[in-house]
């Protein structure tokens, strides 16, 4: 009995390493067109780091160094010679990224999409995708921002040319049901700050503004209000949260965040990948990281999360 004890015990233990082994072996690559350094992909790196961590397997993060579809492009199909056990990619252009998505899918790689591109994820091959509706999203907050009595709007984009950012923008637009101008700014909060503040001198009627990143137009949007005598009567919304963000909500100073859990966004593909590579198991559809609108009174409980690189 103690034999077959020991030759059971022998075997649990070498199927063990067998299957650590396997986790270990299995690599995973990730390309998104936002840099890590962003604080906005920082939370989906965070996320992807911590599944790779729980799964036990292999990711690499890349990106391109700025906002730039052909090389983005080139990091996919470096990934495809790779040959990994799965490809995550965000699609923010899906006329320049397809022909590399659809070779890495041609190649037998498994692929999901993630963040943008839900419209386009399924036409190119791609798994499912893992993210939020960027449209409905700006619809909803359009809807609400007119509920506060917004009349003239500005819809700040700091990367003009990303599909999913421009359609942010058009369901904001939508939804607002009032007149909306595009203020197109660079990703650099002072180039942000300064252009908000020259919309608010010269039209004075703008009593809404809807950034699309936090820490890129939120907070400085809601400096820009602050710095030209706007506060309780600009009502600042953004996509995304930040710490500083939500502490400005939380103050009263801006009037909610779209939190669309980019963390799910960078976590949950890594796990789905592993899991198809060790069982074959994949979700059977898309997965809806948001929206979801934080305000005043859901603010304070998720300011420590995101200063922690969470939410």
């Amino acid at each position: 009995m103690k034999s077959m004890f020991k030759a059971f015990a022998a075997a649990t233990i070498l199927a063990g390493t067998v299957f650590a082994a396997q986790a270990q072996s299995t690599s995973i690559i990730v390309v998104s067109h936002g840099q890590a350094s962003d604080p906005f992909w920082s939370v989906v790196k965070n996320g992807v780091t911590q599944a790779a961590t729980d799964m036990g397997v292999t990711v690499d993060y890349r990106a391109p160094e700025t906002f730039d579809m052909v090389a983005m492009a080139q990091l996919i199909d470096a990934a495809v010679n790779q040959n990994p056990a799965g490809l995550i990619v965000s699609i923010p252009d899906a006329d320049a990224l397809g022909p590399s998505i659809e070779k890495a899918v041609a190649a037998g790689i498994p692929v999901i999409s993630m963040n943008s591109g839900s419209d386009v994820s399924k036409k190119l091959g791609a798994l499912l995708h893992v993210g939020q509706e960027e449209y409905d999203a700006g619809k909803a907050a359009g809807e609400k921002l007119a509920e506060m009595g917004g009349k003239k709007g500005v819809c700040v984009n700091h990367e003009v040319g990303n599909v999913s950012l421009d359609q942010r923008c058009k369901g904001f637009a939508d939804g607002f049901g009032n007149p909306v101008d595009v203020v197109p700014t660079s990703n650099d909060p002072a180039d942000v700050l300064a252009k908000v503040k020259a919309k608010l001198s010269s039209d004075t009627a703008v009593d809404t503004i809807l950034a699309l990143n936090a820490s890129l137009g939120g907070e400085p949007s809601v400096q820009a209000v602050s710095e030209s005598g706007g506060e309780g009567k600009v009502n600042v919304a953004t996509f995304d949260m930040s710490a500083g963000f939500l502490q400005a909500v939380a103050d009263g100073k801006a009037a909610f965040a779209i939190d669309q859990q980019q963390y799910l966004q960078g976590y949950l593909p890594v796990v789905f990948l592993a899991l198809n590579a060790k069982y074959g198991l994949m979700p059977g559809g898309n997965v809806p990281s948001g929206p979801n609108l934080v305000t005043k009174e859901k603010a304070a409980q998720v300011v420590d999360l995101a200063a922690k690189g969470i939410r």
